[in-house]
């Protein structure tokens, strides 16, 4: 009989600790919580143009903004989850969500270059709004920590879409901007 390899028990002991989620009627739905907050931000028009505008502008200001306006998205976004997972409520969450995509298109229309700190607080108040939405759509039995792991990593996929989407030239961007302009104020008139 040949002498087992260490690699092996140690591979079994390893999957036999992810049994349990192999498991097919467990009420579960951690993974389908991940997958629900992965897709939520690509379902909504508003959301995805609003998340890409991020990573545009933030491309347009150039240097530290770059990643700092998109970090401060993303925290500020959790944050605005958390506060509806807890119950608390935000006033006009539709409208101010469809006010930041018309806000951010202008913003990257009109090449606006605002101070670090400035367009972080903006894309920080524009955030609140979307997470507290992304918060009150998270489906009953999700985790809610494997649904805001899901819908930050969009967010962050979607930022990057618009940072590498300043690469087209800046005029391509204008155009991009004054587009997602124009899409906010169709959301608006929607509402």
């Amino acid at each position: 009989m040949k002498p087992m390899k260490p690699a092996r028990p140690i591979a079994l002991a390893a999957l036999c600790l992810f049994a349990g989620t192999a498991s097919a009627h467990s009420g579960s739905h951690a993974l389908a919580g991940f997958a629900d907050g992965l897709t939520h931000p690509l379902q909504g028009l508003d959301h995805l143009l609003a998340m890409i505008a991020v990573g545009l502008w933030a491309a347009q200001q150039g240097a530290r903004a770059r990643w700092a306006v998109p970090a401060a998205f993303v925290a500020a976004m959790g944050l605005g989850a958390a506060l509806a997972w807890m119950g608390a409520e935000l006033p006009q969450v539709e409208t101010a969500i469809a006010l930041s995509v018309l806000a951010l298109g202008l913003l990257i229309a009109t090449r606006r270059q605002w101070a670090v700190p400035a367009g972080m607080a903006a894309a920080a108040v524009f955030a609140l709004f979307h997470g507290h939405a992304h918060g009150l759509e998270m489906p009953q039995a999700a985790s809610p920590a494997l649904y805001a792991l899901g819908f930050v990593l969009a967010t962050v996929f979607l930022h990057g879409v618009g940072v590498a989407g300043s690469l087209a030239g800046r005029r391509a961007v204008q155009v991009a901007g004054a587009g997602i302009a124009t899409a906010g104020l169709a959301l608006i008139f929607a509402l």
